[in-house]
């Protein structure tokens, strides 16, 4: 399973949603200008509102899922990076402890 394009994907997912909705909104803001209910100060004082609630919600939504992620794949016991990078560390020095220990036999 490759947990971070499943994210990558879920997360543009959201950036989608929130290009669609914010497409919608300059649509319905322009129509009630058109139609005289808003003037177009008020419009793009209404547009901003909006988009800055979009983008406050998106983030949420994202440290959320990725909350979501970390803990879920914690259960399924899928390691860490930094404890995948730990563990290839102790590998990288075990295998130095080993070549010496071999170099010093073949001395003798």
């Amino acid at each position: 399973m490759d947990s971070n394009n499943w994210m990558k994907q879920l997360l543009m997912l959201g950036i989608g949603t929130t290009s669609l909705a914010a497409e919608k909104i300059r649509e319905v803001s322009d129509e009630w200008v058109k139609d005289g209910k808003l003037n177009p100060e008020q419009a793009k004082a209404f547009m901003d509102d909006m988009m800055q609630q979009l983008k406050s919600e998106q983030g949420g939504f994202e440290s959320q899922l990725q909350r979501q992620m970390r803990n879920m794949l914690q259960d399924l016991g899928v390691p860490r990076q930094s404890e995948m990078d730990e563990l290839r560390g102790r590998i990288d020095r075990l295998e130095r402890q080993v070549r010496d220990l071999e170099n010093k036999l073949w001395r003798r």
